[in-house]
């Protein structure tokens, strides 16, 4: 029986791993489920039912939750020759994602759904059905490697292509999580027109069909007007760093930290310079822009911290990602208590509260954390 790096060892009674792929209705997890079935596995393939009313998802090729999406993963498992269900984690899905996305934006935060999601749906609830029903593994499509150690224990490592690399959201993995959990693109150095090509060789309709963009729960993808809607207009002020006022806007959480464009200010800074977002203020209801220097955060404050693996100890260094398509930048780290205390080498721009920060040593996922708090650097009408 062949097999691919990264996956779980097979028992010693030599059977073949019972594998549930994750099929979203994409090529990439398409060509993960065909990919598993090749290297001798006994694969079974789910679409999760993450919402109530499916039609009210995107449509199309702009998200993963819809039924269009659910018959291009019934008709791929079909090619590929293996049984396929349907599962509904809608409920799970709206209170462990969506509400926790309008809350955080509620709280003057800046979550990630899809990392919410890796964490809470798919290798959550999904994983642990998985497990109850037999089931050695789940399976996805994200471009990451799964490293077995000689002691058997696992590592989460970036994808051998860094274009493609989704470590980042998948950092929240726990040791037990990442035990069965099986990644066949990880080790893939190609282009996304190469998987593509793979998908068509192999027969799968959604050889061409697009990739999904933004957020799937959002149906047009107007993020604040989806708060709105949920939350509420909420007229506040937008002021400077002294306090000045400068213009007013409908809901603080419609605001992001870094965020340039939109603020809908009627007069130029004095430097006529852009200004940016530098906080938010759920309790003031108040947004506060300044230069974009005004954005160097020097050290963060990080909580609820999981580790692919044994908690490491002390202060080390490391490489850290702010964001899923963000670069990497030198850090020293250290655990005290249950919070993660970072400070950069160099000040970093647009880091909210609510992201998620993800520790690297290499190309070794070691851990992640929800960012609490940032220290910035001072300047200007701050500094007074």
């Amino acid at each position: 029986m062949s097999d691919f790096p990264g996956a779980p060892s097979a028992p010693r009674d030599g059977r073949r791993l019972r594998v549930l792929a994750a099929m979203s209705g994409g090529v990439d997890s398409a060509v993960a489920a065909a990919r598993a079935v090749e290297a001798g596995h006994d694969v079974t393939g789910v679409h999760l039912a993450l919402s109530a009313n499916p039609q009210s998802f995107r449509t199309g090729a702009r998200g993963c939750c819809t039924i269009e999406d659910s018959r291009d993963a019934r008709r791929a498992a079909d090619v590929i020759g293996i049984p396929f269900y349907c599962w509904d984690l809608a409920e799970r899905f709206r209170e462990d994602v969506v509400e926790d996305f309008v809350a955080e934006y509620e709280a003057g935060r800046t979550p990630n759904p899809c990392l919410r999601c890796n964490e809470k749906i798919k290798f959550a609830a999904l994983l642990d059905k998985a497990l109850a029903l037999g089931f050695d593994a789940v399976c996805t499509g994200h471009y990451a490697t799964v490293v077995v150690n000689e002691d058997g224990t696992r590592e989460l490592h970036r994808a051998s292509d860094m274009a493609k690399d989704q470590s980042y959201v998948l950092g929240v993995l726990d040791e037990r999580q990442l035990a069965h959990a099986m990644f066949p693109l990880g080790d893939t150095v190609t282009t996304k027109d190469e998987i593509r090509a793979e998908a068509e060789r192999r027969g799968l309709a959604v050889a061409k069909k697009p990739d999904s963009h933004d957020i799937c729960f959002i149906a047009d993808g107007d993020t604040q007007g989806f708060l709105a809607k949920r939350l509420g207009k909420a007229e506040g002020d937008i002021v400077d760093e002294a306090g000045n006022r400068l213009g007013t806007h409908e809901g603080a959480y419609g605001f992001t930290i870094g965020q340039r464009k939109g603020l809908r200010i009627g007069h130029p800074a004095p430097d006529g310079k852009p200004r940016y977002v530098l906080d938010i203020s759920p309790v003031t209801n108040t947004v506060t822009v300044g230069p974009a220097e005004a954005l160097d955060v020097t050290a963060l404050t990080a909580i609820k911290p999981r580790w692919c693996g044994v908690a490491r100890e002390g202060p080390g260094t490391y490489t850290a990602q702010l964001r899923a398509h963000g670069g990497e930048t030198e850090v020293t780290a250290e655990l005290v208590g249950e919070e993660l205390r970072v400070r950069f080498t160099e000040p970093v721009r647009g880091v909210a509260p609510g992201q998620a920060i993800v520790l690297y040593d290499g190309t070794r996922v070691v851990g992640s954390a929800t960012i609490a708090a940032t220290e910035r650097v001072r300047t200007g009408a701050a500094a007074q």
